[in-house]
């Protein structure tokens, strides 16, 4: 029988939908008055009328490369000090315990919430329950991982080994000593522990179980660590987000988390693709201390339709299918699919499109290749006429029939010879 780390992962889908979208006007209010970067992104934004995904998806998207660019402007501005770009609701002090800093550099404000990054339902998914001992390998310096994994932990009833990166040997020994029921941290490291302890003739008998993140997990992995006893299983999170989905013992997708509304939308713009077609992940996040309100992952993925055979009734998602910026320099311009969505939507009879580029460097072609139905009148002239207005580069059009182009979120597809 399995059982479940709350009772919102097993309550009805119109359930959850109310209550989400009950929570997001205040939340954005919110965001609106307590963080400076979103007052002036929201601007004029009627917060009280945002009650459902159509009215969601009017906002603008902010990508984290925005939000970089304004934490870096903000920081070089010297202005009151925020570093965090006014993204953050808190400040330095009591409420703010801890702040991370990830590449970019991105700083990242960790709140006083019992399970801040709200990683304990991904952990308990993973099978560790209260009064058992976790060794976690994630980071503790700079980055927020290993504090991410250790509040989860914590909020289960866990206690946690800071094993952190690095020292093979020592991890062995202390994995030896300590007897932990599970690891914590990405799996190509869990491997090389593993293979170490062999090497030393250490049995880990007691390790049966893990959670991994931060890395692909193939299942040629997941199966060379359960002939060795460990049942490992993924969850997908940010520092900017905290847990976005997990994985269950059912391994059929990603089951989203509680708190967290995610759109797919296509990639370079903010507008939602039907279930079932990849794009670019966008969230929402109901955090009050860091109040990012359609944050761009700049991860591509897919909804799964029904739900998870475990009776977790929240959306699956398939989890990381690639990267959502797919900027490409061609003939010494950058082309951004924003463009290419410029394009498509001056035509009512394009469904979907697809940029080709291909030949050599320097010497390179662009094929815009669209979903139309047959014998639109000049239907490829007009298209190519739009390309030149919007990219100032020529290209040819290719007419495909609806639903043919391939379902995997690129925009731009790079098919150049680099030899």
């Amino acid at each position: 029988m399995i059982d479940f780390f709350d009772l919102l992962e097993t309550r009805s889908s119109a359930e959850r939908e109310a209550a989400l979208l009950a929570a997001l006007p205040a939340q954005i209010a919110h965001a609106q008055s307590r963080s400076a970067a979103f007052g002036q992104i929201l601007q004029g934004v009627d917060a009280a009328s945002i009650t459902s995904r159509a009215a969601l998806a009017q906002l603008p998207v902010t990508r984290k490369g925005e939000l970089q660019a304004l934490q870096q402007a903000s920081r070089e501005q010297k202005v009151g000090g925020n570093v965090f770009g006014g993204f953050s609701a808190v400040g330095f002090g009591a409420t703010m315990p801890r702040v991370f800093a990830s590449p970019g550099p991105i700083y990242e404000p960790e709140g006083t919430a019992r399970d801040y990054w709200r990683m304990a339902r991904a952990i308990y998914a993973a099978g560790f329950r209260a009064g058992e001992l976790i060794h976690n390998s994630f980071s503790y310096h700079f980055v927020p991982a290993g504090s991410m994994m250790e509040t989860g932990a914590h909020a289960i009833g866990c206690t946690v080994f800071p094993g952190g990166t690095g020292q093979t040997e020592q991890q062995v020994l202390a994995m030896r000593d300590l007897q932990p029921a599970g690891y914590i941290g990405t799996p190509s490291f869990l491997k090389i522990i593993v293979e170490k302890a062999s090497d030393m003739g250490v049995p880990l008998t007691s390790l049966t179980k893990a959670m991994f993140g931060g890395e692909a997990f193939p299942p040629s992995l997941r199966d060379w660590f359960l002939e060795r006893g460990v049942a490992g299983y993924q969850c997908y999170a940010t520092a900017d987000l905290g847990l976005i989905a997990y994985e269950t013992s059912a391994r059929e997708g990603l089951v989203l988390d509680e708190h967290v509304i995610v759109e797919i939308v296509r990639p370079g713009t903010g507008d939602p693709v039907a279930e079932g077609e990849v794009g670019e992940l966008v969230v929402t996040t109901l955090n009050p201390d860091y109040p990012l309100i359609r944050f761009g992952t700049g991860d591509l993925s897919a909804v799964l339709p029904g739900h998870c055979p475990t009776g977790r009734t929240n959306v699956r998602i398939k989890g990381w299918m690639g990267r959502a910026d797919q900027t490409t320099k061609i003939r010494g311009m950058f082309v951004h699919p924003k463009q290419v969505d410029e394009i498509v939507k001056r035509f009512a009879e394009v469904a979907r499109a697809r940029l080709v580029v291909s030949g050599e460097m320097a010497n390179d072609t662009m094929l815009l290749r669209v979903e139309a139905s047959e014998g639109v009148d000049n239907l490829g002239a007009r298209i190519e006429e739009a390309i030149r207005d919007v990219t100032k580069l020529r290209g040819q059009v290719e007419i495909c029939s609806p639903g043919t182009l391939p379902n995997d979120g690129k925009v731009i597809e790079d098919a150049r010879s680099y030899k």
